[in-house]
């Protein structure tokens, strides 16, 4: 192993996925745990990533929101089949600032912007018809005008602590690295396919 810090290698084998013409690279199924210890698990994009962590967006009252708020605790896995490769991130996760969310959210197309505010995520509603009803209220609430970030709707940083790098091979004899974060530094570790 080559890489000393997980995040240059994460980045070398994003861009590996990137290059390699993958349909959208940032998939990655992250799982949480509420409040009981019950999982679930869901697919979300990777918005963007550093030493700090991978940063994702989300409605804060969602059931992946109200999960995080219960028990910060997620872990993260992209699988990149066409590279035959595959990373495992676990850690906590923390609201960015609303200064970045703010930034992406501003980036994002008018239509989601409008969905943000119209959809109350996770929650049950009467019919379609009440979800385009409340998009075109909020249509009309902002019409020729900016769409502000609604403020239950933000980023998510999973800050890890522990981070598997996969790689396939024949016969099942794959590689896998382990990095885990200790007080000042990554220990990294093979493990056995």
């Amino acid at each position: 192993m080559k890489a000393a810090n997980p995040f240059s290698l994460f980045e070398d084998w994003y861009r590996e996925a990137v290059d390699a013409g993958i349909p959208d690279p940032t998939i990655m199924t992250l799982a949480t745990v509420d409040g009981e210890g019950n999982p679930a698990a869901r697919m979300v994009l990777l918005k963007s990533f550093d030493e700090k962590g991978f940063v994702f967006y989300t409605n804060y009252g969602s059931r992946k929101g109200m999960d995080l708020e219960k028990n910060p605790r997620a872990a993260l896995v992209l699988h990149w089949l066409e590279t035959g490769r595959q990373v495992r991130i676990e850690g906590h996760a923390e609201k960015v600032s609303a200064i970045e969310s703010d930034r992406y959210f501003e980036s994002r197309p008018r239509g989601s912007q409008l969905g943000a505010w119209a959809s109350e995520q996770s929650r049950v509603i009467r019919s379609k018809t009440s979800l385009d009803e409340s998009l075109k209220k909020w249509s009309s609430e902002f019409r020729d005008q900016p769409v502000p970030r609604p403020p239950h709707w933000g980023g998510y940083r999973v800050v890890p602590v522990r981070m598997e790098f996969w790689s396939d091979r024949k016969n099942r004899m794959h590689e896998r690295w382990l990095f885990e974060k200790t007080e000042r530094d990554w220990v990294i570790k093979r493990l056995a396919p």
